[in-house]
């Protein structure tokens, strides 16, 4: 039997997830006074002890459960689009940390497609602001496009990688504005934390601590302040009360199940396994899967396209030098009347380990890779720079996740994700790999790969004002059970052109403080 805190005790809140945004609602909720239970299916990394500069053996930082995978474009899943552990993906994505921008929320409204969000840039300012200052991102004095423009809380990385450089470089001919990512990584010391020493494994876990997770930064702070965060607990159903009213969960810990009761239950668990959960507790009243009466659980799902171009270069560029993304464009983040597409996408100079690089190019765009070609590639790994892009793919209810006969481990139906490309999508893909090509061209190199990729997984149970079309409201709250709230990317209406953290984040801090705020009045502490 686990040694619990909390053990049969009914607690304020139960969070199932410990990624980028379960990490902001313990913080948040615990440090308010509410007693809070945290459950993570994956483990407790100790960075120091955990983490290694080994691409092969941190893949285990991303959801390794065998997904079945649909649709037109079948997603790879897997490391590059989920975390499993405390600190979630948190603890292994590049550390880009853009705003969405105003235009963002608005699709329906501006370009006749998706629909809009029930909230726009106005209601996530201020706490972009603050998740900002709370990690001390580090970026530009001025930051180009959209509504912010810095200065940010700490000063811009310096020195870039040869990668980055020769990425500006590129865009100055081409008369593209390009600038210093803004990073959740540090360039001075914060809290007893250090700078970053660009060791440039980010993506494999940061073991000096200078990147951001919530694994080193939040949950500590929730603990501290009373928490309870239980590791390798994996959730597999909601309970519901006879009052229509969830009242905890269940889960499983080395083979033995559990309860933990809470007047209100949060699923931060990210875009597949918050809609497997929800579809999973289906019972009497919710006979479709909870908080399903508009149908949309697990509908609407997206990606971001991640397309990768690698051109050959003359001198040394070193992929693995420095943090993996150090600049980047946004020139092509908004509808352009010019172009046959709607919407946009953001590019960024962004690094390579050797195991990657052998493993995108293996899959080139107009056929695999291998043999001796693949062998004389790797011996000139140095010579490559690459450029990735963040293209906003539209929503489309055919892209979704479901349920299969087939059970895993823990006797829980796995996860089916289907996902197609639509006809916008495409031809921004396009547009994009036209733009990074004609980038490293105009740098000095000689493109030889287009990797198909994607990115951030978003969507499945988007919030909206309409009941009927919609799963959440703006606060993550669902319409059909008051005290079961939804907080990670799957709320998101729209995938956006940049990357999603920042939002994550933002939005879980919105919605730590609607609970705090209307707990009493809304009664979601009371009885269930």
């Amino acid at each position: 039997m686990m040694q619990r805190k909390y053990a049969n005790e009914e607690v304020d809140v139960v969070i199932v997830g410990a990624g980028a945004a379960g990490g902001v609602l313990a913080k948040e909720l615990s440090e308010a006074g509410m007693s809070v239970v945290v459950l993570e299916a994956g483990p407790f990394r100790d960075p120091q002890k955990d983490f290694a500069s080994d691409e092969l053996s941190m893949n285990d930082l991303g959801w390794q459960d065998t997904r079945i995978v649909d649709g037109k474009d079948p997603l790879t899943m897997g490391h590059n689009n989920s975390g499993r552990g405390i600190g979630g993906g948190t603890v292994h994505f590049t550390a880009v940390f853009l705003r969405f921008q105003d235009a963002d929320f608005k699709a329906r409204t501006i370009d006749g497609v998706a629909e809009d969000w029930p909230i726009g840039y106005e209601d996530l300012e201020p706490y972009y602001s603050r998740i900002e200052k709370e990690i001390a991102v580090s970026g530009p004095k001025h930051f180009p496009w959209g509504n912010y423009h810095g200065p940010y809380p700490y000063p811009e990385r310096e020195p870039l990688s040869p990668n980055a450089y020769l990425f500006m470089n590129g865009c100055d001919k081409l008369g593209i504005r390009s600038s210093v990512a803004p990073l959740a990584i540090l360039s001075a010391p914060f809290e007893g934390r250090p700078p970053c020493i660009n060791r440039g494994f980010c993506n494999q876990g940061c073991m000096p601590d200078a990147k951001f997770s919530t694994l080193i930064v939040h949950i500590p702070k929730a603990i501290k302040a009373g928490a309870e965060v239980l590791a390798d607990c994996m959730v597999t159903q909601v309970l519901m009360g006879k009052d229509g009213r969830v009242r905890g969960v269940s889960f499983v810990h080395e083979g033995s199940t559990y309860e933990q009761k809470a007047k209100v239950v949060i699923l931060s668990a990210y875009v597949v396994e918050t809609p497997r959960l929800l579809l999973n507790s289906a019972n009497a009243q919710f006979p479709n899967g909870l908080a399903n009466s508009s149908g949309w659980v697990g509908k609407g799902i997206m990606v971001h396209s991640s397309q990768d171009v690698y051109a050959k270069f003359n001198d040394e560029i070193r992929l693995y030098k420095g943090t993996p993304v150090l600049a980047t464009t946004q020139d092509f983040y908004r509808s352009d009347p010019n172009n046959n597409f709607v919407r946009g996408y953001t590019l960024h100079a962004h690094g390579a380990r050797p195991v990657g690089f052998a493993q995108g190019i293996s899959k080139s765009q107009g056929g695999p890779v291998w043999g001796e070609r693949l062998r004389e590639t790797l011996l000139n790994y140095n010579y490559y720079g690459r450029v990735t892009m963040v293209g906003e793919v539209l929503p489309h209810e055919d892209n979704r996740v479901t349920l299969t006969d087939e059970l895993d481990s823990h006797g829980l139906p796995r996860a089916k994700v289907t996902f197609s490309y639509g006809d916008n999508d495409t031809k921004l893909i396009d547009h994009a790999v036209g733009k990074m090509s004609s980038i490293l061209e105009a740098a000095g190199g000689k493109v030889e790969f287009v990797i198909p990729d994607t990115a951030h997984m978003m969507g499945g149970c988007r919030m909206g004002d309409d009941a009927e079309a919609s799963v959440v409201n703006s606060y993550g709250q669902t319409h059909d059970i008051p005290n079961l709230f939804i907080c990670d990317a799957s709320i998101f209406v729209t995938s956006g052109a940049g990357n999603p953290t920042n939002t994550v984040m933002s939005l879980a801090l919105r919605t730590a403080d609607y609970i705090k705020e209307k707990a009493k009045k809304l009664e979601l502490t009371s009885s269930g």
